[in-house]
C-alpha cells in the first residue's frame, strides 16, 4: 500500500514555515507588488534553514528531498508569490546543479553562502529570439587557455540585480544544436550590463543581461558539449518546484474564498448557505487535491531528479488547475476579488506565470506524448512504462 502521509520531520518543517508565513510573510506580502526584492522575508527564512534546504550536509545546508522543497514552497506561496519566487531562486535548479556539476572550490565558496542567504543566484536560459527552443541558443562561451569568454544576451532572467551567481546556459566553442549546449556557473564581474528591465503583473521584476567578453575560470564550465540531456535532467526538479508555488496560490485562493463565504451575507443569509457557492469551493478543493496527489508523487521519485513524464504530467496539471482555482477565488469575491488589497487578487496574477516558466505546457504535453507513443508496452500498457 502507498503511504502518502508526511512524516514528522516533515511536519516539523511546516509548522515553522507556516508560522513564519502568517507571522511575517502574509501581513507584509503588499509590500513586495512594486518589484521590491523581499530581502526581509529571506533573512528570516535563512535563519530558519529555509535556503540551505538543497545544500548539502557538508555545505552547511539541510540536503532535503525535492519533496520537501515542494512542501516548503508550497507554504510560502500561499502567503507570498514574490516570495516563493524568491525563495525558488535559492532552492531551485540553479542551487542544484552547483551542489551536483560544480567544482569542489566553487562548492566550498558559494554553497555555504547559499545556505546562510549570503548568495543570491540567478539562472540565465532565455534569449530574445530563444525561449522552449534551447537548441538554437546563440550565447557562446569560447574556451581560451584556462578561461572562458562569455558573449550574448539573454532576457526574462530573475534577480539580475541582486545575484551574486549567475548559472548560465550557453553554446560552447561554437558547435551547432543541442550537442553544443553546456553550462557555465559565473560569479558577478565586469562584462555583464543589465540592458533592460520588466514589471511582471504577479510584481516581480525580470531583466535583460548582456554579456560583452566576459570571462571565467574553465573550471566553472561546469557541463560541456553534449550535456543538455544532463541540464534537462537537473530541471526536471524545477517541474515540480514551479507547480508547487501554483498549488499554494490555489490553497490560498481556497481558503480565501471559504472564510468570504461565512463572513458576507446577502438576503438576510451567509454567502455560503447558498449551493452555488458551496459548489465552487467544492471544486476547487476537488481541484487542488487531484494536483496535490500528482505533484506529491512526482517529486517522491527524485533520486536525484524527478521522473521526467510524471514530472512533466504533474506540472501540466496543477499550472492548469491553479488558473482556473485561483480565477474562482476572484468570483467569489465579487468585486472585491479584483482589488489588489485581497490576496485571491494577488494569486490570480501570480499564478499566470507557471504554464510559462520551467517549460511551456504546450511543450511538456509534446513530451508527454512522445514518451507514451514511443515507450508503452502493447501488452502491458501503462504499467510499462514504469512510473509506480
Amino acid at each position: 500500500m502507498l503511504d502518502f502521509s508526511l512524516t514528522s520531520d516533515q511536519r516539523q518543517m511546516l509548522e515553522t514555515v507556516e508560522r513564519i508565513r502568517k507571522d511575517v510573510i502574509e501581513p507584509n506580502a503588499m509590500r513586495w507588488l512594486d518589484g521590491t526584492f523581499p530581502y526581509d522575508n529571506m533573512k528570516v527564512l535563512a535563519e530558519a534553514g529555509i535556503l540551505g534546504m538543497t545544500v548539502p550536509e557538508e555545505y552547511g545546508g539541510m540536503g532535503a528531498s525535492v519533496l520537501d522543497t515542494v512542501l516548503v514552497l508550497e507554504e510560502i506561496a500561499k502567503g507570498c508569490y514574490v516570495t516563493s519566487m524568491a525563495v525558488l531562486g535559492e532552492v531551485g535548479v540553479q542551487c542544484r546543479i552547483v551542489a551536483t556539476y560544480g567544482s569542489d572550490a566553487f562548492k566550498q565558496k558559494w554553497l555555504p553562502k547559499i545556505a546562510s542567504g549570503d548568495c543570491i543566484l540567478a539562472v540565465c536560459m532565455t534569449e530574445p529570439n530563444v525561449g522552449t527552443d534551447l537548441g538554437n541558443m546563440t550565447t557562446n562561451a569560447v574556451v581560451k587557455g584556462d578561461r572562458v569568454v562569455i558573449n550574448g544576451t539573454k532576457t526574462l532572467i530573475s534577480r539580475v540585480e541582486e545575484a551574486d551567481v549567475y548559472v548560465v546556459f550557453t553554446r560552447v566553442n561554437g558547435v551547432p544544436g543541442s550537442k553544443g549546449i553546456g553550462c557555465v556557473l559565473l560569479e558577478k564581474t565586469k562584462g555583464l550590463k543589465q540592458t533592460g528591465r520588466f514589471q511582471t503583473i504577479g510584481g516581480e521584476h525580470l531583466a535583460e543581461l548582456q554579456f560583452d567578453n566576459v570571462e571565467a575560470p574553465v573550471e566553472n564550465l561546469v557541463l560541456k558539449e553534449d550535456s543538455l540531456r544532463k541540464l534537462m535532467s537537473a530541471f526536471n526538479t524545477q517541474r515540480c518546484l514551479n507547480p508547487a508555488i501554483c498549488l499554494g496560490l490555489a490553497e490560498s485562493s481556497l481558503e480565501h474564498s471559504v472564510r468570504y463565504l461565512r463572513d458576507r451575507s446577502a438576503f438576510g443569509h451567509p454567502i455560503g448557505d447558498f449551493q452555488g457557492m458551496r459548489w465552487k469551493v467544492a471544486d476547487m478543493l476537488i481541484q487542488i487535491e487531484a494536483g496535490r496527489g500528482l505533484l506529491y508523487r512526482a517529486a517522491a521519485t527524485a533520486d536525484p531528479f524527478p521522473e521526467p513524464t510524471l514530472a512533466a504530467i504533474a506540472k501540466v496539471f496543477v499550472n492548469e488547475m491553479s488558473i482556473k482555482v485561483c480565477s474562482e477565488g476572484v468570483q467569489v469575491h465579487g468585486g472585491y476579488g479584483f482589488l489588489e488589497e485581497f490576496a485571491v487578487a494577488r494569486n490570480y496574477t501570480g499564478v499566470r506565470y507557471g504554464t510559462l516558466g520551467g517549460g511551456t505546457t504546450e511543450t511538456l504535453r509534446n513530451l508527454i506524448g512522445r514518451r507514451l507513443v514511443d515507450r508503452m508496452d502493447l501488452e502491458s500498457g501503462i504499467a510499462g512504462l514504469e512510473f509506480f
